[in-house]
């Protein structure tokens, strides 16, 4: 299993745009409280750190939240939306360069059972997993796998060699973030366009 994990050199590229766009298709793994699940990643979003007004580190914005995104790429940033979503986020490029890749949605593939005990669900439907809170809920994944190393065991990404060739893959700009005025209109939202498991068409 190992052999197919993102390395960090995967991570650690300097276009996060180009990197959110390169992770449809790879599958998001969790190994928790003993239990395997994963899901092929359907949907992502972009935040370029210093220079995106979307982004939590916009301008170079450092609190004990972002903290996180100011390490090196190949890590976690899990954070609470609300209060009540865990938002599970890949940071990428190298340290004081604070991008982040928003997971926004996943195809279950391994653990269905264990995902929909997780979301107190009864069917293998898009609402289980598409939507950047729900997925985190069916991977078991809080705010206490914040900052984990994404080539651990216990959060990780494989290359299973699905690949989605660029008239498969849809760019439209990212959800929630009117605040940051004329950024909010950036096509930085990727997804597969056929695939049902995707939160916003």
């Amino acid at each position: 299993m190992a052999s197919n994990k993102l390395p960090l050199s995967f991570y650690q590229q300097s276009n996060v745009v180009q990197l959110s766009k390169k992770l449809i298709g790879k599958v998001l793994c969790t190994q928790i409280n003993g239990k395997l699940t994963s899901g092929l990643i359907t949907e992502t979003e972009a935040y370029r750190g210093y220079d995106d007004k979307a982004s939590h580190a916009s301008g170079g914005k450092r609190t004990q939240r972002t903290e996180t995104m100011f390490k090196n790429g190949g890590i976690s940033y899990v954070y609470l939306c609300y209060g009540i979503h865990h938002l599970f986020n890949v940071v990428t490029n190298t340290a004081n360069k604070p991008d982040a890749v928003l997971i926004r949605a996943i195809k279950p593939l391994q653990g269905k059972e264990t995902m929909l005990q997780r979301r107190n669900a009864s069917a293998n439907s898009p609402s289980l997993t598409a939507g950047p809170g729900r997925l985190s809920q069916a991977l078991g994944i809080t705010t206490a796998n914040d900052a984990l190393p994404l080539t651990g065991s216990t959060l990780w990404i494989e290359d299973r060699g699905d690949t989605f060739s660029d008239d498969m893959i849809t760019a439209k700009p990212r959800i929630g973030v009117d605040y940051a005025g004329d950024h909010a209109s950036r096509p930085w939202r990727f997804f597969i366009h056929d695939s049902a498991w995707v939160s916003h068409k």
